[in-house]
């Protein structure tokens, strides 16, 4: 899913002077619906640094969509399906579930896919890695909900035209198990990409955009949300884990990855 203190001095003031600063603020509208400060940042998910900016919902295929959505001023993705954001790191497991008066169980999210409109997707960089990212989907509706075992990646340019060449990373094989992977309300499903797991130089270096689908077993292209990587991104035999309930799992299931997405 980032106070200075003022000291007040004391003075006594003559009853005529305390008239005259009352009668002065009366005539400024001095109610106290002035301007209010915004108050400090509220950094309760994650912290501002090395933020990559909001992510863009598109079909993967239709360019019309993506420069009709380039400017938009909104905190992520699509308005009226999946939302995203992006931060930092803070290396901790997905967020703890609360009572919703839905179903929470594990048979019902097998049973019922997620849907975009009850899902916020994150990414954001690893703290301390400088290759990898987290991708973190929360389940904000009322029920449990099922996803397919990883998110359907895709690293390309955000200018192409053909997004034949886009790079898919590598993903564990001898999958298999549950029918899908159940995402309780108020929890987070979470997998890990690292671009280049080598640190090799030799790695791409045309591509800006990370593209993920939450559900590449049941969601549409249009759903697709498009997040701009930082610059001096080099790309090479990218990896990605499954879903996960923390980051630490996460990062081990992705060091499992050998096998095309």
């Amino acid at each position: 899913m980032r106070t200075n203190r003022t000291r007040i001095r004391t003075a006594t003031i003559g009853a005529a002077a305390t008239a005259a600063l009352a009668l002065a603020l009366t005539a400024c509208g001095g109610d106290g619906s002035g301007t209010k400060s915004a108050g400090p940042a509220d950094n309760s998910s994650t912290s501002s640094a090395g933020t990559s900016g909001a992510a863009k919902s598109h079909d993967a295929n239709s360019d019309t969509d993506k420069d009709a959505n380039a400017d938009a001023a909104t905190t992520g993705g699509s308005a009226k399906a999946v939302t995203s954001s992006t931060g930092k790191s803070n290396g901790g497991a997905a967020k703890a579930g609360g009572t919703t008066g839905g179903d929470t169980s594990d048979s019902y999210a097998y049973k019922h896919p997620c849907k975009s409109e009850d899902l916020s997707v994150r990414v954001y960089a690893r703290e301390g890695s400088a290759t990898q990212q987290v991708i973190e989907v929360n389940n904000t509706g009322a029920n449990s909900c099922g996803l397919s075992y990883f998110p359907r990646v895709s690293l390309g340019s955000a200018t192409a035209k053909d997004h034949s060449g886009d790079i898919r990373p590598l993903i564990p094989s001898g999958l298999g198990g549950a029918p899908a992977y159940p995402v309780k309300p108020k929890t987070a499903a979470i997998a890990v990409i690292d671009l280049n797991p080598s640190g090799g130089g030799s790695g791409v270096t045309w591509i800006n955009e990370l593209n993920v689908l939450a559900d590449g077993d049941h969601m549409p292209n249009a759903e697709q949300l498009n997040f701009p990587l930082g610059p001096d991104v080099k790309v090479l035999d990218p990896k990605l884990g499954l879903y996960e309930s923390t980051v630490a799992d996460a990062v081990a299931s992705m060091k499992q990855a050998d096998t095309k997405s």
